[in-house]
This record gives C-alpha cells, structure tokens and sequence, in this order.
C-alpha cells in the first residue's frame, strides 16, 4: 500500500521515510527531499483576493480533496499489481476530525467508486486553526454554478442567466480553459467568477491518469458557497451543468469498465457526496438539470440560441485536449459526443482549432469502432442489451429516464456515424 501525508505547516513530520511521499498544504516546504511536494499554495491568497472567509467544514473538506489530489498524482499506476488498480493510505488533518471520522467509510467508498482504487483515510486532529480570522461582506449572488469551460456549463450559465440567476461561477483553472472561462462569465456580470486552482507540485514523474481530480472541483465550489447568502429554506444550491449521457459515462467497450471510464458527475457519485455533505452540516444541494438530457437535447433546449451560438465553438470537450496541443482530437468519446450534438442541431461544426482527426472513417480508433458496435447493437437488441449493470444503482421511474438518456445519447452518436459514413 502506498502511504501519503499531507500536513499544514504547525503538522510538520519530525521524521520523513522514503518510503512515503509527503505534500504540504498551504505552504512550501523547507524540506527539499525528492519525495516531499506540496499542494493548495495559493489558496489562501486567493481566497482573500475572492473576499471569502471559508467555514471550518469547508475548508476540512478542501484540505481532504486536495490531499486526494495530491496523492491521486503522487502514486503511479503502472507501479500497481495490475498495472492500475492502486492502494493508497492517505493521511490528513483536520479541524473536526472527530465528525469526518464518522463519515471515514463512506469517504473511501466514494473514492474508490471515483478512482477505481483502494483508499485508507487516517484522520488526525489539527493542533490549531487554519480558518482566516477576517470578515467580509457576502456577495449578491444568489447560487453557485461550475464553469469548466466545456459546451453543457456555458449552457447552464446562459440558462440560470435567462431564468433571472444570478449565479457565482467556480472554475479550476486548466491550461486552455482559462480565457473562455472568463470570457464566458463575463456576459453574465462581474465580480461573479472564482477561478482557483489546486497547485499540486510533486517532484519526479507524475500519474496522469487523475480520475479522483472531480473532488477539488466541489471543493472549490463549497468554498465559493461561503461568500453567498442562504435561501429561504436555509440552504444554497450547487449548480452542476453536465448532460446525462456523460455523467453516466455507460462504456462503450465491455473492457472498458471501473475506473477506466470517469465518473466526475455520475449519480452514485453525487449521491454519496451529498450525503457526506449533509452529515456534516454542509447546507448545500446540488442540482443537476440536465442530468436527463442528451448533450444534443441540452443545446437544442438552451434558453438563449443566439448567445450560445456565439461562443459554442470556443468550448472544450476533448479528453486529451492539452496532449493535443489544445486542439480536440475528434475521436474520443466526448469528442463524438460533442460533434453528435452540433449534428442533430443541425450547426455546422466550427469548432476553434478544429479536431486533428476530422474524418472518422480513416480514424483508426478504437473508442470510433467500439461506439459503431454499440449502435449497431442497440438497433438489433435493445438499450437493455448494452446497459447490463451500468444501472444497477436505479430504480424505477428513475431506471427509464436514464435508460432513455443513454438511449438518446447512443442516437446522437449513431446518426454522427452515418453521417460520416462508418456504419
């Protein structure tokens, strides 16, 4: 098992074993040894700059998603027993450990739902406080909502902006989002973006793979929920814009299952999370509209065509956007999802860069054919053929809706794949 010890700096170890990789929180060590990085640098600052005074449950679950992160990059695959599945021992500290201790199994559970890996949280008790001792006024706005910089959340923002929101957006600032993050959340206002940033450092070579990285990204938004006032039912609402179809992430390829396909917004995912949040205290519900719709179906319904139209194209998709140059690849399955949905909408594709693989007849990839497959599967034995235990967690009237989603969504790729001849 992989050990990782994250600390603020009153926690620093007395001894460090090279057996372990360590991250400071908040600081940069004084400690220069190649197995000791550091995480959430920046944060303090930025919060200030943001005017927000975090809650101590806050900041208690910032500290867990940024060691989650930090020890999601720190411990290679590869070096696992099968090449992926990793067990990691993740060392934290906390203001109320006492009450996250309670919630110690469901945590790892989440967190093996989300990384595919084995987690063990040892939750220690901080020595002092790390809550900033000032006060702000709280902001205008009324909700927060995600801005990643993809197609579904410029969508919810023009959406919850055309129902007379007001919403504060949050976004993690990656390499190549950033200007359209911005750029977008300035049609709706000012002084309405948090754009953070978890500043993981670690020496030597990283795991890429980060399928756990979904965590800071709430993180971040509960912080954000400090600087905004209740509604009138003593709560405030989480805004997360994702279409169905990609929230439940169904694979495509029998292969490909668990932590090989992402889970950054699936229901169990955000059930469980909710639930954490609730037992703590944290007042916060999320909502997500879209989670019946097909990606296309979300465009189709945007609230304000002409405004969605406008900046569409300069939204990002891809899955290997930056391996890519900043450039979509065209092939992966959020890249086909994105090109389904401007098809059935009928909007000729102009996406910014353009994708490096236009034609897919002559893609040679394999998410192409394994997504041509299931089509054709679906059109001779039905979407109860191809789901098998992608809903096992669904009941009900809630089974259908996502069994149509799923439906809808393989639709949308299918005509995409006739469109260009594949099938």
């Amino acid at each position: 098992m992989s050990r990782v010890i994250c600390y603020p700096r009153c926690c620093v170890p007395e001894y460090y074993s090279d057996d372990c990789y360590y991250f400071e929180m908040f600081s940069v060590p004084e400690h220069k040894k190649s197995n000791v990085g550091h995480v959430g640098v920046q944060l303090f600052r930025e919060l200030r700059k943001s005017k927000i005074v975090p809650t101590v449950e806050a900041l208690d679950f910032t500290i867990i998603a940024m060691a989650v992160v930090a020890a999601d990059k720190a411990v290679l695959r590869r070096s696992s027993a099968d090449g992926w599945t990793r067990k990691i021992e993740l060392c934290v500290y906390l203001h109320e450990a006492a009450k996250w201790r309670k919630e110690k199994r469901k945590l790892e559970d989440m967190l093996r739902f989300l990384s595919g890996d084995f987690w063990k949280l040892n939750i220690n008790d901080l020595p002092e406080s790390l809550v900033p001792q000032k006060k702000y006024d709280l902001k205008k706005q009324d909700c927060i909502c995600l801005l990643s910089g993809g197609m579904d959340s410029l969508v919810g923002a023009i959406d919850l902006h055309e129902e007379g929101r007001n919403p504060l957006f949050v976004s993690q600032i990656v390499r190549g989002d950033a200007d359209h993050q911005r750029e977008y959340a300035m049609q709706f206002g000012t002084d309405n973006l948090c754009q953070w940033s978890n500043n993981v450092n670690k020496k030597g070579k990283s795991e890429n793979s980060t399928r756990a990285r979904s965590i800071i990204f709430f993180a971040f938004a509960l912080l954000a929920s400090c600087g905004i006032n209740c509604n009138t039912q003593g709560r405030k609402e989480l805004f997360v814009p994702e279409n169905g179809y990609i929230s439940l992430n169904m694979p495509l390829d029998p292969l490909r299952t668990g932590s090989l396909s992402t889970k950054t917004t699936h229901p169990v995912y955000m059930n469980t999370l909710q639930e954490i949040w609730n037992d703590v205290g944290i007042n916060i519900d999320f909502v997500l509209p879209y989670k019946y719709k097909t990606k296309g179906e979300v465009l189709q319904e945007c609230k304000n065509q002409d405004l969605m139209k406008k900046f569409i194209f300069g939204s990002t998709s891809c899955g290997k956007y930056q391996r890519h140059g900043l450039r979509h690849c065209g092939v992966c399955v959020p890249c086909l999802v994105r090109r389904a949905s401007f098809l059935k909408n009928n909007m000729c594709d102009v996406t910014e860069g353009g994708y490096c693989k236009e034609n897919l007849q002559l893609a040679d990839s394999k998410d192409v054919a394994a997504a041509a497959l299931a089509v054709v599967q679906l059109k001779k034995n039905g979407i109860e053929s191809l789901v098998k235990g992608t809903l096992s967690f669904a009941r009900g009237e809630e089974r259908n809706l996502y069994l149509g989603v799923i439906e809808r969504g393989l639709l949308e790729i299918g005509a995409l794949l006739k469109e260009n001849g594949v099938i």
